[in-house]
């Protein structure tokens, strides 16, 4: 039923546009429309948005949903971090606690075992960040999805909103009266939409802005997932080398049938064998300078581009005076140990002449260059020495093969498995080769 307020401002409205040539379709239409739904005009916009609404309400909830359920795993795995790392503490303070300790076989062995299970831990840690990592990323991916959907939505709605202004800026004198009570009914609502255009506009520059932002983060977590990876690479790396410290033990243990006392004699003779390496190396620094000082032009010139790997570029097993270094209480690690298989070609670091080419036959074999700018560097664990003393030898020259596998020629009494033993010195003094290699 209709209002007879209703019928007369909508007969009053149909009797204007029906006196206007070529307009009685139009009234008739009109007519039919507002007896059928007086809601005719809006052409079911006001459904059709309280549908989108509800839609766009369910997918907030959802988004919510999925957002608090990642940020609860993300936390677990943060907790998870924390108690490896509590453990880790744990197994540091065993290692120190038994490194202040008497140097006998157990302690040995407590401190390799202790070790090797903080390495295990060392991997779960960086596993366990990655899959956190994972979870951030996934969280920022359904934040991007979700940011994509707005911006598209405003996107659509300024369109439709420009769509209304160019609308009103071709209408006709009686499709204002249609429409608004009255002109300045008209112009108010040119300026309404004109307000939600701008404010559309900033909320689309916000999001934008804050897409912007999600991309970086999503590219840094990229980046850090990468550097996780390879981390666990090195850890994982550095687990077998423990096991091959383990594996050498138990080769040290079957060579002095697990009887302490010979166990402490061979401590003794690797560390005597140390100390006159360190002793040797020291004195023919300066007995070798001095005697190319007295040749004609027997500067050297070290290389401009300075040094280069020895071997290639991989694990470090042990760092320079590392706290961490298994035979520390016999003497400091002047050195980095890398990583190297058995038989591997070294190479010079830099040009210079060979000061010392020590062939210790079982014991501990190794290569000593004198080069510029009081540098000298020494090639320890040697298995086979393909150059003699007094040779000059240029940068990358192979000087002789890697080794240190125990019981084999070159390896010394004590050693950590295959890889070479590296030191720079400079004016006869050690210090972190890192600091000169590229």
């Amino acid at each position: 039923r209709r209002s007879s307020a209703e019928f007369s401002v909508f007969y009053k409205i149909c009797y204007n546009i029906s006196n206007e040539k070529g307009y009685k379709i139009i009234t008739l239409v009109l007519v039919l429309g507002f007896l059928v739904n007086p809601g005719f005009f809006v052409l079911g916009q006001a459904t059709d948005e309280n549908s989108g609404q509800e839609e766009n309400s369910v997918n907030a909830l959802k988004i919510n949903r999925e957002i608090k359920d990642i940020n609860a795993d993300i936390n677990d795995k943060k907790n998870d971090i924390k108690d490896i790392q509590k453990k880790q503490k744990e197994y540091s303070q065993a290692i120190k606690q038994k490194q202040s300790e008497k140097a006998s076989l157990n302690n040995q062995l407590a401190i390799l075992d202790n070790r090797l299970a903080k390495a295990e831990l060392d991997i779960d840690l960086v596993e366990t960040d990655i899959d956190r990592v994972g979870l951030e990323k996934q969280k920022t991916d359904i934040e991007m999805a979700a940011n994509d959907k707005k911006i598209a939505a405003n996107m659509e709605e300024i369109a439709n909103v420009l769509n209304l202004l160019h609308k009103k800026d071709n209408v006709n004198t009686l499709e204002i009266m249609l429409l608004n009570d009255s002109f300045a009914d008209f112009l108010s609502e040119m300026k309404y939409l004109e307000d939600i255009n701008e404010t559309i506009g900033d909320s689309l520059k916000k999001l934008k802005k804050l897409k912007k932002e999600q991309e970086r983060e999503k590219a840094e977590l990229d980046k850090q997932n990468k550097e996780l990876e390879e981390l666990k690479k090195e850890l994982i790396e550095k687990k077998k080398d423990l096991a091959s410290q383990q594996d050498t033990k138990i080769v040290i243990l079957s060579q002095v049938n697990q009887s302490e006392r010979q166990y402490q004699k061979l401590l003794a003779q690797a560390k005597k064998e140390q100390e006159d390496a360190a002793a040797e190396i020291a004195s023919l620094e300066k007995i070798v300078r001095a005697k190319l000082s007295q040749l004609k032009n027997g500067d050297l010139q070290y290389n401009d581009n300075g040094m280069v790997w020895p071997v290639p570029k991989n694990t470090i097993t042990a760092y320079f005076h590392d706290p961490e270094y298994p035979f520390r209480y016999i003497f400091e690690h002047p050195a980095i140990d890398i990583r190297a298989a058995q038989g591997t070609p070294l190479k010079a670091a830099a040009s210079g002449y060979v000061a010392r080419a020590k062939n210790g036959g079982m014991g501990y074999s190794y290569i000593m260059l004198i080069h510029g700018d009081g540098l000298s560097t020494v090639y320890g664990h040697v298995s086979k020495i393909l150059v003699k003393e007094d040779d000059y030898v240029v940068q990358g020259q192979t000087i002789g093969l890697s080794g240190g596998m125990p019981g084999t020629p070159g390896a010394g009494r004590l050693t950590t498995g295959p890889h070479l033993h590296f030191e720079v010195r400079l004016n006869g003094i050690p210090v972190d080769p890192l600091g000169y290699l590229p």
